[in-house]
Parts: C-alpha cells; sequence; structure tokens
C-alpha cells in the first residue's frame, strides 16, 4: 500500500513564509522616480525664476511708493497698502532665495525695475487713491494672468500625467508650481482690493490702466531675457 506522503511542519512554514513574501511585495507601492529636466526645460526654469524675482521685485517697489505718499494722507488705507506691501516683500524675498539657490542670473536691468516701479507707485498715488488702486488693478492683472500662463507651462512640460506609475516631477517642480499658484492668488486678492476701493472711479481710468498693463507687458518680456 501506497503511504500517503504529508508535508511536514517546516514545508508549511516555508509555504506561508513565501506567500507572506510575495503579498507584501504585492502590496508595497513603487516608489516614484524623478524624471531628469531636458536642456530646455532648465532654461525654462531659469527663465521663470529670473522674470518672476524681477516682477516681485517691481510690485513690492511700486507698493513702497504707493505707501509713501498715501499712508499719512489716507490714515483708512494704510493697513490695505500695508497688508498688500507685506504680501508682496514675501514674494519678493521667495524669490531672491529661488534665485540664490539655483544660481540664476538676475536681470541685468534690476536697477531699471526699482526706480521705475518707486515712481510708478509714487506717481500715481500723488494723482489720487483711485489712481494708485487703478496702477494696481492694471499691475495685478498682467502679474495674475503671466502667473497663470507659466502654471500652464509648468503643468504641460513638466507635471505630465504618467500612467506606468514609476515617474513623477522633480521636488523643486512641484514647489515652483506651487508657489506659483499661491502668489497668483494672492495678486488677484490685491486686484479685487484695488476694485473696492475704487479704482474704477480713476480719471484717466482707461488711460492709466492700458498704458500701465502695456509697460507691465514689456516689462514682463524684457526680464525674461536682459
Amino acid at each position: 500500500m501506497l503511504r500517503t506522503m504529508r508535508p511536514s511542519r517546516r514545508c508549511f512554514s516555508v509555504l506561508s513564509s513565501l506567500k507572506n513574501t510575495a503579498f507584501e511585495i504585492e502590496q508595497k507601492p513603487v516608489k516614484a522616480k524623478a524624471e531628469p529636466l531636458s536642456e530646455a526645460q532648465n532654461a525654462y526654469l531659469e527663465r521663470a525664476i529670473r522674470v518672476d524675482q524681477a516682477g516681485e521685485l517691481g510690485a513690492d517697489y511700486i507698493y513702497a511708493g504707493q505707501f509713501f505718499v498715501l499712508a499719512n494722507r489716507y490714515p483708512h488705507l494704510k493697513p490695505v497698502l500695508q497688508h498688500m506691501w507685506d504680501q508682496e516683500v514675501h514674494h519678493h524675498n521667495t524669490f531672491n532665495r529661488w534665485q540664490l539657490e539655483h544660481r540664476v542670473r538676475p536681470s541685468l536691468l534690476t536697477p531699471l525695475w526699482k526706480l521705475g516701479a518707486f515712481v510708478m507707485g509714487a506717481g500715481t498715488a500723488s494723482i489720487s487713491s483711485e489712481a494708485a488702486m487703478a496702477c494696481t488693478e492694471a499691475v495685478e492683472t498682467v502679474i495674475g494672468g503671466h502667473y497663470n500662463q507659466q502654471l500652464r507651462c509648468l503643468s504641460n512640460q513638466y507635471e505630465l500625467q504618467w500612467t506606468d506609475g514609476n515617474r513623477s516631477p522633480t521636488q523643486e517642480i512641484t514647489l515652483l508650481t506651487e508657489t506659483i499658484r499661491q502668489f497668483r492668488d494672492d495678486e488677484l486678492e490685491h486686484l479685487d482690493t484695488a476694485i473696492e476701493y475704487d479704482s474704477r472711479k480713476a480719471v484717466p481710468y482707461m488711460l492709466l490702466t492700458e498704458g500701465i498693463k502695456t509697460i507691465c507687458r514689456v516689462a514682463v518680456w524684457t526680464a525674461e531675457r536682459i
């Protein structure tokens, strides 16, 4: 008579161990690997940091000029202006750090941005508080649109939704995207504040806003390249 072979306790133990190991391997998530940036992507990243640093420097000095003129004339505007200026200082300092960390050359026209921005802020504030707010509305409209364009580019070129599960955007690109999105929201908040404080009652409203928008667009284009 054939004797039925029964697995030993040791066999059961080995089989159980292999089964558990296989389950752990199956359940263990695949660690995402950052996709290295191409030369073109690195060039865009450098250009984005340069222009954003220049833009936030300009916004910082615009609000400095407005505050210098309006804070004592219109005490009710002082905390409003201070809040917006504080946010711009934070934006400016953030991109200063990015610029240093990534060794990005600043715009060669930085002294011009400082002088021109302060004159724009103080000059429109000297006309009226409404004119200063019209300046803010125009500037934040252009900056908000610029940040939206950058977010679309970053989404299309850097944060592609890969389906194989083993690639992801680099940490620096993710952080830059989050930073730009937060700053964009701050700028649009400033735009709403300007409208709330009678930017559209400025005289001459259209001449001021369209002229300042044109200056800002030229400044953005120039800062990206020079």
